[in-house]
């Protein structure tokens, strides 16, 4: 059965030529208007971390990271999910100081995803992180930082629309916040997955708050790793969480489009505990974690910004491969290609 799906009457926005050069306008238009918008400074990032660092992210779990041994070194290195992780340690290292952040470009390779219309191995995003003060560690922080980005998804939207006028805007002038637990409650006999559906067809933009723990009928609304997000804390109207993810309505594709994963990262308190809700104690004895037990990592807010996400959402695209180079079944690209979708 294939995995790709095809809009009817779809025809590719722009030619081949000309989306490079659309895809390189937004890209530099976006990475500015975020680093002004949250100050935020550009650094390099590794491609790659030590295994028994535990700085790389494990996802839901069960994902498996590209592994190899460097022999001059004595080590067994990964290459990275994402850098959820690391970046945080990154801010101690460079030594940013509170209210000061940085952004870097993330290339992770995630070799068991299933690859689709939305998805591919190669995943590429800006990976940011900024420090923050003790009183910052709450809901009303949390959603402030989420406004300043959709403020700058919005500004290149419409600096897309002045390049190029038949690509019209579409994001609504501001973005809905809902809980996980609201969301289960509005639509109780959908999947999670549907119910982003409806949310994002209802709203045009949303952020679903809370992603990680369990909810009231026992499941959770999506994994969330133990060791950066915050899905745990105690919030207002008795819900928990200080993470979430950015989903906006996706009109060629007719679907939710997740553009961000982000939120409050990890405090001891919050480690300890949600260490523990995994199962995972021994995590305790990794680098990382160590030094936030420790308090010796600072407070940070996050996440990460998909770049062909974001691209292939500006552009009305119907495929990620038609924005960012990767490797494709052989049926989907010959299927796409009979539809004037040139998988790359």
């Amino acid at each position: 059965m294939s995995k790709v799906f095809i809009p009817e009457g779809y025809r590719a926005p722009l030619s081949v030529y000309e989306l490079q050069r659309a895809i390189e306008f937004i890209k530099s238009n976006f990475q500015t208007n975020l680093s002004n918008a949250l100050n935020l400074r550009r650094v390099s990032a590794p491609l790659f971390v030590e295994e028994a660092s535990g700085l790389n992210d494990n996802l839901n779990g069960y994902e498996r990271p590209v592994s190899f041994d460097i022999p001059d070194v004595h080590a067994e290195a990964q290459v990275v999910h994402s850098l959820a992780k690391w970046k945080r340690l990154a801010l101690k290292r460079y030594q940013f100081n509170v209210g000061k952040g940085l952004f870097t470009d993330m290339n992770a390779i995630r070799r068991d995803e299933e690859v689709d219309n939305l998805h591919s191995v190669y995943v590429d995003q800006w990976d940011w992180e900024r420090t923050m003060r003790p009183e910052e560690r709450n809901l009303n922080f949390l959603k402030a930082t989420v406004e300043t980005i959709y403020e700058a998804m919005k500004a290149v939207e419409e600096e897309v629309y002045e390049l190029y006028p038949h690509i019209t805007p579409i994001l609504p002038e501001r973005i809905t916040f809902l809980q996980a637990e609201e969301l289960l409650q509005e639509f109780p006999a959908l999947t999670p997955k549907e119910r982003e559906q409806a949310a994002a067809r209802k709203y045009g933009a949303l952020f679903l708050i809370g992603i990680g723990g369990e909810l009231s009928d026992g499941q959770r609304h999506d994994g969330r790793a133990p060791d950066y997000d915050d899905w745990s804390t105690p919030t207002e109207g008795g819900y928990k969480g200080l993470n979430g993810d950015i989903i906006v309505w996706n009109p060629v594709l007719e679907s939710a489009f997740e553009l961000s994963s982000m939120g409050i990262r990890v405090d001891a308190e919050a480690l300890e505990r949600q260490l523990a809700i995994c199962g995972c104690p021994e995590r305790r004895e990794m680098e990382f974690h160590r030094l936030l037990l420790e308090g010796r990592l600072p407070l940070s807010i996050g996440g990460g910004i998909g770049q062909s996400r974001l691209c292939m959402f500006y552009l009305r695209c119907a495929h990620i491969g038609e924005v960012q180079v990767s490797i494709w079944p052989e049926r989907m690209i010959a299927e796409c290609a009979a539809h004037g979708i040139y998988l790359k």
